[in-house]
């Protein structure tokens, strides 16, 4: 039962916390309605799988140019420490809060309208840009491979655009379990290459880079102390977006139950493939050789028959990654629109219960972004957005426990708010470290965070839905607390 009584038409009803209210007949969000039910947590782990394999076969390497191998080691195992326990805050908080908005709908309820947007527009600026960065890489792929004689990249960004975004158009369900299949090719890409790698493994691969003169320099960290900031970027490559999971929360069965379990499996397969990689494809190549390739995976094989499957197959890890972001972007613009925080027709969905214009217009601007082939800056960018992101989910999940111990969570996160204190300290230095590595890409990132909360707070403040699923999770909270 809605928290405001819904009016005929829409029109401001009531203004709190700096912005104004009105509620939607129910015709409104009857346009806006997701197909639940669609996934249960099989998909999800998947989900949370082909969200971040594409960052197995490219791009974490770089990290080795910036920090050696110790550096990007040191520089993991701290990232994977922060996502796992961000991963834990996560779960408890999709358990609590299970709706399409993911860290908006979180960090709605803990900091307000201000910190909701700025949360939801964190994430959608990373779900937006890294499709762009990904495309760029598929297209980089198919000219390598000489598919279809292609030798101009934007045709093939056009093309993964086109036909993606037409599969995601058929409903949730069949995107899902295409989705699924995709990553799971990808999957097995990377066990033959694991098989393959191990007989070239030779450890002193590893610190093949001479030592530099910086403070702490040895042949483990080359690069010295700082080597293990600088490379905190590319080591959060091994698990960017994985916190996209609870945005599938209305479109999952038992969501309570579900998107815990998805969101922990996947991060458990990730720190498996990410170790994998790390190790075996520097020990079989050696650092400096692998620090600027472009198909690590692959050059790190070798010329042989094992090398060329897993090239094929990589271009597998690159569409599904492609394919799931695509997914997270629809429904966090989604969200954000139903509730009146982004124009309201991109929330309107098909007959298949897709959200057609949420597809359709961040695709435009996402395709229109890889027209510039800058795919490491646009990663950067979004890197930059992700990391802010999760210090306001972090900052969400601690501010929830202390403000509302009582509210109920099917799920708990082990250690509580220290778990996801852990999480939120990292997250600060990551944020920190994009600027150190790319100033330019973290600049661009600002201004368009900075547009975002400009149209927030000239405009679309003063126009929020109040009985939008979002919003009354944190109307049920104002409630019970007026109440108490």
């Amino acid at each position: 039962m809605s928290l405001v009584e819904p009016s005929k038409n829409s029109g401001t009803g009531d203004h709190h916390d700096g912005v104004d209210y009105h509620s939607e007949d129910s015709s409104y969000l009857e346009k806006r309605t997701l197909r639940k039910g669609s996934a249960g947590w099989v998909l999800l782990a998947g989900l949370g799988v082909s969200y971040v394999i594409s960052g197995d076969y490219a791009g974490w390497n770089n990290g080795l140019a910036e920090g050696g191998f110790g550096g990007l080691l040191i520089a993991g195992v701290i990232i994977a420490g922060m996502y796992l326990a961000m991963v834990l805050g996560m779960a408890e908080l999709s358990s609590a809060l299970p709706a399409a908005g993911g860290g908006y709908t979180f960090a709605r309820r803990a900091l307000g309208p201000w910190g909701g947007f700025a949360t939801g527009t964190a994430i959608l600026i990373e779900y937006a840009i890294a499709p762009a960065a990904i495309a760029t890489f598929i297209g980089s792929y198919v000219e390598s491979l000489e598919l279809f004689g292609i030798t101009d990249g934007w045709w093939v960004y056009l093309a993964v655009y086109a036909i993606f975004i037409g599969i995601h158009l058929t409903g949730a369900g069949e995107a899902l379990k295409a989705m699924f299949v995709i990553t799971a090719i990808a999957l097995v890409g990377l066990v033959i290459f694991v098989i393959s790698a191990i007989g070239l493994f030779d450890a002193g691969n590893l610190t093949d880079i001479a030592p530099t003169d910086a403070v702490g320099a040895s042949s483990f960290l080359p690069f010295g102390l700082f080597g293990i900031w600088a490379a905190v970027p590319f080591a959060i490559w091994f698990f960017l977006a994985v916190e996209g999971v609870p945005l599938a929360a209305e479109e999952a069965r038992e969501p309570e139950k579900n998107v815990p379990r998805g969101i922990i499996i996947s991060m458990l397969v990730l720190l498996v493939t990410a170790a994998a990689v790390l190790f075996l494809a520097t020990g079989a190549m050696g650092a400096e050789g692998l620090a600027t390739s472009g198909n690590p995976l692959v050059e790190a094989l070798g010329d042989g028959t094992a090398a060329k499957v897993v090239n094929y197959i990589g271009l597998a890890g690159l569409v599904a990654s492609f394919f799931s972001i695509m997914y997270a972007y629809s429904r966090q613009t989604f969200a954000l629109s139903r509730a009146g925080y982004l124009p309201k027709n991109l929330s309107v969905t098909n007959s298949r219960k897709a959200p057609t214009l949420a597809l359709i217009v961040p695709g435009v601007i996402g395709f229109a972004l890889s027209l510039t082939g800058e795919g490491a800056m646009l990663l950067n960018m979004a890197v930059f957005g992700a990391a802010v992101s999760y210090v306001l989910m972090m900052i969400s999940h601690i501010v929830l426990r202390r403000r509302e111990p009582d509210m109920t969570r099917p799920y708990r996160t082990p250690g509580g708010i220290a778990t996801t204190s852990f999480a939120l300290v990292i997250a600060a230095a990551a944020v920190i470290a994009t600027f150190l590595v790319d100033p330019v890409a973290a600049l661009w990132t600002l201004i368009a965070f900075a547009g975002f909360m400009a149209y927030f707070g000239l405009y679309s403040r003063h126009h929020l839905v109040a009985n939008s699923p979002d919003e009354e999770f944190a109307a049920l909270a104002e409630a019970e607390e007026e109440l108490g």
